[in-house]
């Protein structure tokens, strides 16, 4: 098998060839006047663990629950592994939905909590029994299986509400704001557990999450939503480093964005000059624009250099004051004042535990960054 086919094996939205396993197609979704989803189509793969990404109110969790049968759709259609779900209640369709509250019964045990949807389908005890040990021992509760969820920490229920949704074997698994109960460290460990235990089973996931940080670190693609549309699909690195308009630029991630116009255009570069920021900006590629366009340029904290004295031959060079520093522990955040008002932020690792010569307060500095570092957005 050569790289091609392995990429294509692993990431079977390259391959035209490649029914999608999940297929809403002009999905609308109104409440009244007010129009909560509008007109999204999208494919998802098997054994994706797909994010919908976007802000209170933006119509992901909307979405979510016309795939699970809880919401129907004004217009479009929903199709999962071939079948039309128009007109199936949720207990018909191969979906489950793990809730943001978890909602666990208090009086049950672990054990029973898992169990009680397999008795309700009417499984045999020995079957039951077993798929219930399977599962707990891949959420490792297998220790607490006759604890009350009261006995157990946050992190613990979770999981519990995990194993209650997978025990069914769904065809697809939806979580909403799965982790948003959790405090910071336990999210982030929670994370690399739910990607292991869907790679593990292979199900489809499809998460909703406001957190950037989550829906990076857990998909396999995400789709931004903003207003009921979805704005931008795309693989994590993709969508952070080549955001398709301004609102994804802003969204993900903190970013620098200098408002401009091209001054000058070529197939190997671009130039944008911006009155902001007083500098005239290279890109050191080709962009489908046209003379005197107005174009935004957005550039990630982290891609721009910093130092107290004037480098030699750089092009993209600003001057500035260090107007804030916010200690991360793992990096810094500078917040830099340039000379025509403009603030920009710049983002450095902390990589010695301690630096004499380091930038602070009040400091003048340079800030340069190479051609191909940004992105220009046309819309």
């Amino acid at each position: 098998m050569n790289e091609q086919t392995c990429v294509i094996d692993d990431k079977p939205w390259l391959d035209a060839r490649q029914p999608p396993f999940i297929r809403i197609k002009n999905v609308t979704k109104k409440f009244g006047d007010f129009i909560a989803v509008n007109n999204v189509s999208l494919d998802i793969y098997r054994s994706e663990l797909f994010c919908l990404l976007g802000g209170s109110g933006c119509g992901k969790s909307t979405l979510l629950r016309m795939l699970s049968g809880f919401e129907l759709p004004t217009s479009g259609s929903i199709e999962i592994d071939g079948q039309d779900m128009a007109g199936l209640p949720p207990h018909a369709r191969p979906t489950n939905m793990m809730f943001q509250s978890y909602a666990l019964f208090p009086h049950m045990n672990v054990e029973k909590n898992i169990a009680y949807g397999l008795q309700r389908d009417g499984l045999n005890r020995q079957e039951v029994k077993q798929r219930v040990q399977e599962i707990l021992t891949l959420v490792q509760l297998q220790d607490f299986a006759k604890r009350k969820p009261s006995q157990l920490s946050g992190g613990q229920r979770q999981r519990v509400a995990l194993a209650r949704s997978l025990v069914k074997k769904p065809k697809v698994l939806l979580l909403d704001e799965p982790l948003a109960a959790l405090d910071k460290k336990l999210r982030e460990e929670t994370q690399f557990e739910l990607v292991n235990i869907q790679e593990s089973l292979g199900v489809t996931f499809i998460v909703v999450t406001h957190d950037q940080e989550e829906a990076m670190t857990l998909s396999t693609r995400l789709g931004v939503m903003d207003a009921g549309e979805i704005v931008q699909i795309g693989e994590p690195r993709e969508v952070y480093e080549y955001p398709g308009n301004r609102f994804v630029a802003d969204f993900i991630g903190s970013v620098n964005i200098f408002d401009g116009r091209v001054i000058e255009e070529d197939t190997n570069f671009v130039i944008i000059r911006s009155e902001e920021a007083k500098i005239d900006i290279h890109v050191s590629h080709g962009v489908s624009c046209t003379p005197s366009q107005k174009v935004s340029y957005a550039i990630r904290p982290e891609k721009i250099q910093m130092c107290l004295k004037k480098p030699k031959n750089v092009k993209n060079l600003l001057k500035g004051r260090v107007n804030e520093i916010a200690y991360m522990g793992n990096l810094s955040v500078y917040q830099i004042e340039l000379e025509g008002g403009k603030r920009v932020r710049v983002t450095q690792p902390n990589t010695i535990r301690s630096d004499e010569g380091a930038i602070t307060w009040e400091d003048e500095v340079y800030l340069w960054w190479d051609g191909a570092a940004g992105v220009v957005l046309t819309s």
